[in-house]
């Protein structure tokens, strides 16, 4: 009797010995309010908010290591498999480029820049953790500064993708001490991404004036031909590749997605990608991102320095698209206008809809979605480049 009493008390017990897991509870309740009641993100954030409680249960059962004839927990085996392997955030990728028209930005090219002045915010960022690693307060490596500072870019796969890559590539090396912030910049880079529309407004009314905010775009006269759009993504994988190596994987994956879309041959395969395939890795990654959070993990001091790094990244990734779209109004003749320069982050399409509503707001005959859409695909895919750039620097330097 006292055994199974014994047996029925283990939760409390446990809650007893680590009673932090309480407030990841409540963190994890936040994240379910934002996705649920306020509609932010919410097929990431409910697995994500979900997967954070699961590792905070009493026992951690479902994050188990396993061993000595026991399985591993299933979130584990999420993590393991999906996570370590690059499989979920690369099966992401395939899916938004099945799902992201690329047609906005090869009508016009010029917003390809606008993409690229956008990562900005990266290296502000990476920077801003290395600086903070050398106060007595946080423990920020390189490899850390370089999961934290691909958070600018508002990208959940790629964060996560890097973030990984880092993890362990300092777990191979005996001589690097590496701290496991995958899950923080995950929850980081998904959380600015859902509050892009309370973020970039006011950044946007800040650096640019009426006048420039009723700038009206004119449409592409010149169709994109179905032959440009089948050579892009084929084009892009291979020069890319051959300049940065580390970043085929993501791109690769990107405009494989695209190209099964825009091929218009395997309707079926376009459908499953950017449907079916998408829809059940989303549920998978998700789980796996939150139950990398259990309570001795999460909450450390440099939890809050990932947060505001990524927060101030993700603001300087904004200006830094809204200066270099006025900057090109100097030298160009068709005005360009500088509120689609925020969304040159890689938030698709959550930044070019905040552009869109901010236009109607000033013009209810201005659309600007579709240039807009420019500079967001054109985020997604510099994102993608940083992340190898940074990854092949770190290898190199490590």
């Amino acid at each position: 009797m006292s055994t199974e009493l014994g047996a029925l008390w283990e939760g409390f017990t446990a809650i007893g010995d680590e009673p932090r897991m309480v407030l990841m509870w409540f963190i994890a309740g936040a994240l379910l309010y934002v996705g649920i009641a306020k509609k932010k993100e919410p097929l990431l954030l409910v697995p994500i908010s979900m997967g954070i409680l699961f590792a905070n249960l009493p026992l951690g059962e479902l994050i188990r290591e396993g061993g000595h004839g026991e399985p591993a927990g299933l979130l584990k085996t999420f993590q393991t498999v999906g996570m370590e392997t690059d499989i979920f955030p690369l099966l992401i990728f395939l899916g938004v480029g099945a799902a992201t028209d690329f047609t906005p930005m090869l009508s016009n090219p010029k917003t390809l820049l606008l993409g690229a002045g956008a990562q900005a915010g990266v290296f502000v960022a990476l920077l801003g953790a290395l600086l903070l690693g050398m106060t007595d307060f946080f423990e920020f490596g390189l490899l850390e500064a370089s999961s934290i500072g691909i958070i600018g870019g508002a990208d959940g796969p790629t964060t996560i993708f890097i973030a990984t890559r880092m993890r362990e590539l300092g777990e191979s090396l005996p001589h690097v001490e590496v701290r496991d912030i995958v899950g923080a910049t995950a929850v980081a880079a998904y959380s600015y991404m859902a509050l892009v529309p309370i973020i970039q407004p006011p950044l946007i009314k800040l650096l640019t004036t009426k006048k420039e905010r009723l700038i009206r775009m004119q449409y592409a006269a010149k169709p994109v031909s179905k032959r440009t759009q089948v050579l892009f993504p084929v084009l892009t994988t291979i020069i890319i590749s051959v300049l940065v190596p580390s970043a085929s994987p993501l791109i690769g994956m990107l405009m494989l997605g695209n190209l099964i879309k825009v091929s218009g041959v395997v309707p079926r395969l376009a459908d499953v990608t950017e449907n079916a395939l998408m829809n059940a890795v989303i549920v998978l990654l998700g789980l796996a991102v939150g139950s990398t959070m259990p309570a001795d993990i999460f909450l450390q001091p440099e939890t809050i320095g990932i947060f505001l790094l990524g927060l101030f990244a993700f603001m300087t990734a904004t200006v830094a698209g809204i200066l270099l779209a006025k900057l090109m109004n100097l030298v160009t003749k068709e005005q360009i206008n500088p509120m689609i320069g925020a969304a040159g982050v890689s938030a698709v399409p959550m930044a070019a809809r905040v552009v869109q509503d901010m236009g109607q707001k000033e013009d209810p005959e201005n659309f600007l979605l579709m240039h807009a859409m420019g500079p967001n695909v054109a985020g997604v895919i510099g994102t993608a480049t940083v992340a190898g750039v940074l990854l092949a620097m770190v290898e190199n330097l490590i």
